[in-house]
């Protein structure tokens, strides 16, 4: 950083440079009296020869001889600051003697020393300033004794003692008093210098930090006391979708809730030198997307040790949960897949037995009658029981997919068509549709992606058991497409919501809680994506996303190596009952 020093210059030029222009300032200013003077001397006659200026021609001289070894100085002494004083030095000497050569204290020569003094405050420092306009006063007076007491010859007229000690005296007065103004704007020249690195460094240092903020791939924010956001950094807006010039001024609470118990206990553990916690919490975006993120507080501390404000660091940990929810729910099928073959095994064998015998009995048994009526329940729930086992052995053992070019647009027609004759459809149910005129071609199982939008729109049903509207929209996204599933039904909580898709969940419409946890396999096998917002009593949207071109990820080896795994024999190789519970082995 600067700093002030005597020996050094206080100007952004190169000391070289300055130097350099010292010298050859000297020696145009010195021709350009000689030139003057000989205009001078010549008149209104025309210019002569015979009129130069003789007592200035040895000044001339001498200026050009010392500006040769002022330059050959420069190049090989590296000390610009004190080649300036002896330069300086010498030409008071100079104007000294020119002073003397042409009329000693009734000279008019004697002001160049205001430019000596001049020329000292914007080369050198201050006190230098005032050296130097000592000096001159005491060359000025030094020379007038000298004159007085005949030492020297007067060239002029000497006037009587008093009058030259009034003269010197005065000029002795102009010229410290000149030192001293010059000496002060010295000092302004080099706190504006100072100051002008200093707003360099400040300058620098803002750059900076912007560019270490801006760098971090975590989210970052700064705020005073009360929460205001006044730094919002590029990877908070790209992780909360919030633009920096619409949080700047806004309160940190607005983007994250109520997070004043959390900032308030980090606080409390800095104070006291422990290492502040991390939360979580839910962020929405401006597309009304909830984003999970981790975050902690830390104080920010000013120079003098006071806290001006806080520092929140977050990350995104929407898809680290959506991993870990990914590897519960396979942690899920892989025990359910270690019963699923044995158990349909073991339930429906006596169950097609139970059923071909009571259908036997029913056809021996006369209608309208109370045995008759029996034997249908019976039916009835074996037939659902049935299908709960296909369900299940559908969630557990997903067939494999016969991925295929197929147009999407013309699958939900085909589910819609189907529904409306459905008995989930009732008269105060409103579908509705929004397709593309031109088909929608993607790589993909058709009759899994029936599969995926018959279970999500009887979903849809049975949250609007009073009535409601299913609008299901599809949209064409660079190589992906998007179909959302719109409802107007009861909605469901957050709880429920994270839940959704675990098999054998909580199901607001009445069902096993299997139906979404396949779509969700079906999507996942798609390398598709799909999401939910819902809000309670506000209805829900599930946004499902496919690419255009997918392979299969299911082969047929693996397949037969469930097969090899999944044997429908054995039920004891998978179950082991210890005390009334069951517990699943590996």
């Amino acid at each position: 950083m600067f700093s002030f020093d005597e020996n050094r210059f206080y100007v952004s030029v190169k000391p070289a440079q300055k130097i350099q222009t010292l010298i050859v300032g000297r020696l145009l200013v010195v021709f350009l009296l000689f030139v003057v003077k000989w205009v001078w001397n010549s008149g209104y006659s025309s210019f002569s020869f015979n009129a130069y200026p003789r007592g200035l021609f040895p000044v001339l001289l001498m200026t050009a001889g010392l500006t040769f070894i002022y330059f050959l100085a420069a190049k090989l002494i590296d000390n610009y600051v004190w080649q300036i004083r002896v330069q300086l030095f010498l030409d008071a000497l100079t104007i000294t003697w020119l002073v003397w050569r042409s009329g000693d204290i009734t000279s008019p020569f004697i002001s160049m020393f205001i430019v000596i003094i001049s020329l000292s405050s914007i080369f050198l420092g201050m006190r230098d300033t005032i050296l130097t306009a000592v000096i001159c006063a005491l060359l000025l007076t030094v020379l007038s004794i000298l004159v007085v007491h005949g030492v020297i010859p007067s060239f002029a007229q000497t006037p009587e003692l008093s009058r030259t000690i009034q003269i010197v005296g005065t000029y002795n007065v102009a010229l410290l008093l000149v030192g001293l103004l010059s000496s002060r704007l010295s000092d302004r020249q080099a706190s504006g210098e100072r100051l002008k690195e200093t707003l360099k460094s400040l300058a620098d240092l803002r750059v900076l930090h912007e560019r270490i903020i801006e760098s971090i791939r975590s989210g970052l924010i700064t705020t005073d006391l009360d929460g205001t956001i006044y730094t919002f950094n590029a990877a908070a807006a790209e992780i909360t979708g919030h633009r920096a010039e619409e949080m700047n001024g806004r309160s940190i609470y607005s983007l994250f809730g109520d997070i004043k118990l959390p900032i308030e206990d980090s606080l409390e553990k800095t104070e006291t030198g422990e290492h502040p916690a991390r939360y979580e919490t839910d962020c929405m975006t401006p597309d009304g997307f909830a984003v999970h993120l981790g975050y902690n507080v830390t104080p920010l501390v000013a120079k003098g040790g006071e806290t001006t404000g806080l520092i929140v660091s977050f990350q995104d940990l929407t898809e680290i949960r959506a991993m870990e929810d990914n590897v519960r729910r396979k942690d899920k099928l892989a025990a359910v897949g270690r019963v699923a073959a044995g158990l349909a095994h073991e339930i429906r064998n006596p169950l097609g037995a139970m059923r071909g015998a009571i259908q036997v009995l029913q056809s021996q048994t006369p209608p309208d009658t109370s045995q008759s009526s029996l034997m249908e329940i019976i039916l009835r729930e074996s037939d659902r029981l049935n299908k709960i086992i296909t369900n299940f052995l559908t969630y557990a053992r997903p067939r494999v997919s016969n991925f295929s070019e197929t147009d999407v647009r013309e699958a939900i027609k085909d589910t819609f068509t189907l529904l409306k004759h459905s008995p989930d459809i009732l008269d105060h149910h409103h579908l509705e549709t929004e397709l593309p005129d031109q088909p929608v071609l993607i790589s993909a199982d058709a009759t899994q992606l029936k599969q995926i939008f018959w279970n999500l729109a009887r979903n849809a049903l049975g949250a609007m058991p009073t009535g409601g509207k299913l609008k299901i929209s599809l949209q064409e996204i660079n190589n992906r497409i998007r179909i959302l599933f719109e409802d107007t039904g009861c909605g469901m909580s957050p709880e429920q919501v994270e839940k959704l898709f675990e098999p054998f969940s909580d199901s607001t419409t009445g069902g096993t809680g299997l139906g979404l946890s396949i779509v969700y396999q079906i999507v996942r096998d798609h390398h598709g994506t799909i999401n939910v917002r819902s809000r309670e009593n506000e209805g829900t949207t599930i946004t499902v996303e496919l690419p255009t071109e997918t392979k299969n990820q299911i082969s047929a080896s693996e397949t037969e190596s469930d097969e090899k795994v999944f044997k429908p024999s054995r039920l004891e190789d998978f179950l082991v009952v210890k005390k009334g519970g069951l517990k699943i082995s590996s």
